[in-house]
């Protein structure tokens, strides 16, 4: 998740869901990546290097351990 992100520097940090620690952004990290700006709280995938946050993109709600909500259809016991 971003935390922070100052568009005019390219500076920020984000913070590992996991167990909430937190990375400075490489400053290649929106390098070919989808992003131009970023928000606080925006939740994100990023890889490691160097202890920098890295490789900035998307990811599906199974990528980010969302919990998944189930649908009517979902709920309904197999026959």
């Amino acid at each position: 998740m971003i935390k922070a992100y100052d568009p005019a520097t390219g500076l920020g940090v984000v913070v590992r869901d996991t167990d909430l620690a937190e990375f400075d952004l490489a400053s290649d990290a929106l390098e070919g990546s989808v992003f131009r700006m970023l928000r606080q709280g925006q939740r994100v995938l990023f890889d490691l290097a160097e202890g920098q946050a890295t490789r900035l993109r998307l990811g599906s709600e199974v990528d980010m351990g969302t919990p998944s909500f189930l649908t009517a259809a979902g709920d309904a016991e197999p026959a």
